[in-house]
């Protein structure tokens, strides 16, 4: 993502807290210069995903079910 000073000037904590979120670099462009505000410590792809809830009911009956007769050899 790109801004100008004004931008980032206008928005800069909501800029900041995008780059913390996300992971990726805000880039400001200043008398033809771009800089770029990076995260120090970079976010990992799989910690950016979506917290779902994949299974449904109690999870500690999964435990106690027999899939034997399920199995063919």
């Amino acid at each position: 993502m790109s801004v100008t000073v004004s931008k980032l000037r206008q928005n800069i904590y909501q800029l900041l807290d995008q780059v913390i979120e996300t992971g990726q670099p805000l880039e400001i462009e200043r008398h033809g210069t771009k800089l770029r505000i990076v995260p120090s410590e970079p976010v990992s792809r799989l910690a950016r995903l979506p917290k779902r809830k994949c299974i449904k009911g109690d999870p500690e009956k999964l435990v106690s079910i027999d899939w034997s007769s399920e199995w063919k050899s």
